[in-house]
């Protein structure tokens, strides 16, 4: 217990309004190691380490967290570095593509059949994106490289100029219809042409199922799974 030095917050506010100090009443320190907090008593300064998981919930109970409606296929919803984060799967299906090549010439257009696929979403944001081969189930559920341009190793997605949503239920649909290019890191995405997607897709044009022993994989679930 230390003893108490007064400390005060004078609003910036006119003389004439006579609005007292506002004094302080608690302070929080983080360490590396442990968090302190300060309680300032009448006569007195008390202080003890608290959980900085404790001080977190404490703060949280004035602020509405809900997820509201979810969207069909969802896998998980949780508060991520982006802010909230939604998982959606989508299942094996047949996607129209525009791949631009070339600035101010059109764009190819592919009829491209995928595996599932697992978009991470925040809304207004680009998704992260991969591949998986059945719906996920279980946090040891294995992941792969989307066989997609635009998506860096790390799965995350090069937005361009494309305006993404806010509603994350229609995330996966609008990425594919923004334009994809030659953008992020696209090599290793197959295992017969893993320096060569373009002939990938070209190869998959018009089929109806992906081949899912040609994915590349790049981890489990609950890799991506933490915040």
């Amino acid at each position: 217990m230390a003893k108490k030095n007064k400390i005060e917050y004078q609003w910036a506010l006119p003389a004439d309004l006579k609005i007292p100090p506002d004094e302080l009443q608690a302070r929080l320190d983080f360490y590396q190691d442990m968090t302190i907090l300060h309680l300032i008593e009448k006569d007195a300064i008390v202080t003890r380490v608290v959980s900085a998981r404790d001080v977190a919930l404490a703060l949280l109970r004035e602020v509405p967290l809900g997820s509201g409606l979810l969207p069909d296929n969802v896998l998980w919803w949780q508060q991520g570095k982006r802010g909230a984060e939604v998982a959606l799967w989508r299942g094996p299906k047949v996607w129209p593509v525009a791949l631009q090549l070339e600035a101010f010439k059109p764009p190819r257009q592919f009829k491209l059949p995928m595996p599932g696929l697992l978009f991470i979403c925040v809304p207004g944001r680009e998704p992260r994106v991969y591949s998986t081969k059945k719906r996920p189930r279980s946090l040891d559920d294995a992941i792969f490289h989307a066989p997609l341009f635009n998506v860096f190793h790390s799965g995350d997605t090069c937005p361009g100029t494309h305006k993404y949503p806010d509603d994350v239920g229609q995330t996966p649909e609008s990425f594919f219809l923004s334009f994809f290019s030659l953008a992020g890191n696209h090599r290793h995405r197959s295992q017969r042409y893993p320096d060569n997607l373009l002939a990938l897709w070209e190869e998959l044009d018009g089929k109806n199922r992906y081949p899912l022993g040609d994915l590349m994989p790049c981890g489990h679930i609950k890799d991506i799974m933490a915040p």
